[in-house]
């Protein structure tokens, strides 16, 4: 086990600042101990690791193990938002602008990982989030390896997803297995196959990032802002082409229903530069316009 201890440099909110990389509450590569502890194994440039991250009193503490775990020490700061600017957002609604005071300790978390962001993203791809999640955690707990770590503890229960030859070579009955399609399953395939290209993102800016991940067939706008997010922490990758984000914008700034992409980039265009997090304090207010429509019924292909 290695250690770290890192005083952020403000305010820092550990769930919400992290909450973002989990895929769902079941998902094997993230878990959130009784003590508020938040546990993450990822596959970094030099292996399989885990990583134990808790704050108190102004301080983070985190644990290491694995080959990973140096890695995943020395990129602890950038993970919890040391790269991030929240004075660079200027509220300019009463709604964004509570919301920016009531969440002081939000960042942008940046993992530095691009492929660890953008399979799941590939897998959320044009199906509802349940199956999403569940195939992704179906593919992990079949494919990925033990989580790194203390096996008495939340890492004994974890996963770390599989190495990119390990994607690239996943047979078409495994996808079948986990329900996902074959346009999916065909774009992890290419993505594994220009891994490391596609690493090289991480240190890119957002534009020439994305530009990078859409080289990628099947790889579009919504996939390669979903990835940035994440492994960039990329504050202005605005996520369109979604089918909920645009309403939830549109209701919760000006009350009309019906929102569009190209209604919801007009609203969000006084925060060009800051637009994902624009959008992230907005989902914080919880408001969101009545569904009125009955939920999208879950469309599982392992029994075709």
């Amino acid at each position: 086990m290695a250690t770290r201890t890192w005083a952020p440099p403000g305010p820092l909110d550990l769930g919400r600042t992290l909450g973002v990389l989990a895929r769902g509450p079941g998902d094997p590569a993230y878990r959130v101990a009784p003590d508020g502890a938040v546990w993450r194994a990822s596959r970094t440039p030099e292996g399989p690791g885990t990583i134990r991250i808790a704050a108190r009193a102004g301080e983070v503490r985190a644990e290491a193990w694995g080959p990973g775990a140096d890695w995943l020490l020395d990129t602890l700061p950038a993970l919890l938002g040391a790269d991030d600017d929240p004075t660079a957002f200027a509220p300019r609604h009463r709604l964004l602008h509570e919301a920016h005071r009531r969440h002081p300790g939000l960042r942008l978390a940046r993992t530095g990982l691009v492929l660890e962001s953008l399979i799941p993203s590939i897998l959320e791809q044009k199906v509802t989030s349940d199956e999403a999640y569940r195939a992704w955690r179906l593919l992990l707990q079949r494919h990925g390896e033990p989580a790194p770590g203390p096996a008495d503890g939340p890492a004994g229960r974890m996963r770390v997803m599989p190495d990119a030859r390990a994607w690239a070579l996943l047979p078409s009955w495994e996808w079948h297995r986990a329900g996902v399609d074959g346009k999916r399953s065909a774009t992890v395939v290419q993505a594994a196959r220009v891994a490391a290209r596609l690493e090289e993102a991480a240190a890119m800016d957002a534009e020439r990032a994305a530009a990078r991940l859409r080289l990628v067939p099947g790889v579009g706008p919504w996939t390669a802002a979903e990835t940035l997010q994440r492994s960039n922490g990329a504050p202005d990758a605005v996520t369109v082409g979604d089918l909920h984000l645009p309403k939830t914008i549109g209701y919760a700034l000006t009350g009309a229903r019906g929102t569009d992409d190209a209604r919801m980039l007009e609203l969000l265009a006084p925060y060009t530069g800051q637009r994902h997090r624009a959008c992230r304090l907005i989902l914080l207010t919880g408001i969101r316009p009545e569904r009125r429509a009955p939920r999208f019924s879950v469309n599982d292909i392992r029994h075709l």
